[in-house]
């Protein structure tokens, strides 16, 4: 694809970068933040010659991937635990847990999905999200309590049972949690760009915690009453309280990419994370502890369920400012002639995505996936501008050079005959 020269600022008669800049005024929302820097300049939108979405350049790695090095570590921890559930399971009760426990996981997977559609998080991110719960994070847990039973002894007393389930186990297993968002916060800041990833990441590490213990509460089951057990144990974990896990650290995950968003760095990182690590700590004793101190079913009924839907609620409304601020974003690409006004409203708008969706499986070959990708990258495009403009990210002019020849591309390709 080749481009007419753009004109830029410092040449006569070009336009003023400034008067594309958005105001103070124009940050509506209270999770939106004031103006610290400029956007890059926004060239006019050239003419495409010519072009493929398979010879356009991929965006820079370069803080959007952990170190192969954390993956190793993973690795090894997988063998250890692996060992432990062989040991203390068996083969066969091990693997009828996890068939059993893939459920669960799957329902958990495809709702983080779905909230994560219109942007995908990197493959690596969530691959390393999933592995790091499933694996570290359970891990760390057990050596703790092994460390505990050893310094303290093997108590069968009701006051231990109760220290265990709404003491220790929320603050070993959420801290373990945490540990892995703040992995990806110091490795991968570029892939969260607020508090939806932010949300995502945490999720899908508590998606993957879930899923081991699961597999050992299932085998325990199994083990000790058959397949009458098991159901009963199933219809708790898996069917009553599947997104628990995942809930509790995604208020950890909402913290820091608040703070992302913020442009918080070091200190006010940390802090931020540990002010969701208390709210996730909070949620995961009084899950538990309703468990063992009141009446289970009705406090699901009368707490646990409304908690759910308030955490629904403030999902979709956080989609809908990301929303609002895609839009806002790509309305100054559009003043620039890189969209129409129609497009901004496809792009930025779920309505006007699934209609995209729909039109393009109706051209002469389906080019749906050329549409879901250019939705991808516009939704990535107004993200890059949104951290230039809060000046977090000195490379996000890069990005936007990157994205507009991708969307650029796809562009062309959905309208050619």
């Amino acid at each position: 694809m080749t481009y007419a020269p753009p004109p830029w600022p410092d040449r006569p008669g070009s336009p003023d970068p400034a008067a594309s800049v958005p105001t103070a005024a124009s940050f509506v929302s209270p999770l939106a933040q004031p103006q610290h820097a400029p956007g890059a300049y926004i060239p006019p939108s050239p003419v495409p010659v010519s072009g493929s979405v398979d010879s356009v350049p991929a965006l820079p790695r370069k803080g959007r991937r952990v170190s192969i090095w954390l993956f190793a570590l993973l690795a090894v921890l997988l063998i250890g635990l692996v060992g432990y559930f062989l040991t203390f399971l068996g083969a066969s009760a091990s693997i009828i847990g996890m068939i059993v426990a893939l459920v669960p996981f799957a329902v958990v997977l495809f709702a983080v999905r779905t909230i994560d559609r219109w942007e995908p998080e990197p493959r690596g991110l969530v691959v390393f999200a999933v592995a790091w719960g499933a694996i570290a994070s359970v891990g760390i847990a057990l050596l703790v309590d092994l460390g505990i039973i050893l310094l303290i002894g093997n108590s069968d007393s009701s006051a231990r049972d109760l220290f265990s389930t709404v003491v220790q186990a929320p603050v070993v297993e959420e801290v373990a949690k945490a540990l892995g968002l703040l992995l990806i916060f110091v490795t991968a800041r570029r892939a969260i760009d607020g508090p939806v990833d932010g949300i995502v990441y945490g999720a899908l590490v508590g998606a993957g915690f879930a899923f081991t213990e699961n597999i050992q509460y299932f085998a325990i089951s199994y083990l000790d009453g058959g397949a009458g057990d098991l159901t009963a144990t199933f219809f708790v974990r898996g069917i009553l309280s599947p997104f628990a896990h995942a809930m509790f650290t995604a208020v950890a995950g909402f913290a820091l990419g608040l703070a992302a968003r913020r442009g918080a760095t070091g200190g006010r990182a940390l802090g931020a994370l540990g002010l969701g690590l208390i709210g996730a700590i909070a949620l995961h004793a009084f899950w538990n502890g309703s468990a063992m101190l009141g009446d289970f079913f009705g406090l699901y009924l009368t707490l646990q369920v409304p908690l759910f839907i308030g955490f629904m609620l403030g999902i979709l409304a956080l989609r809908r400012e990301e929303a609002r601020l895609t839009h806002a974003r790509l309305g100054e690409y559009a003043s620039a002639g890189w969209f129409t006004a129609q497009e901004v409203d496809m792009l930025a708008t779920p309505a006007g995505r699934r209609e995209a969706l729909r039109w393009s499986k109706t051209l002469r070959t389906d080019r749906s996936p050329i549409m879901r990708a250019f939705i991808a990258d516009a939704t990535a495009l107004a993200a890059a501008r949104q951290r230039a403009i809060s000046g977090r990210d000195a490379s996000a002019a890069e990005d936007e050079r990157v994205l507009l020849a991708r969307t650029a591309a796809a562009r062309a390709s959905l309208l050619s005959i």
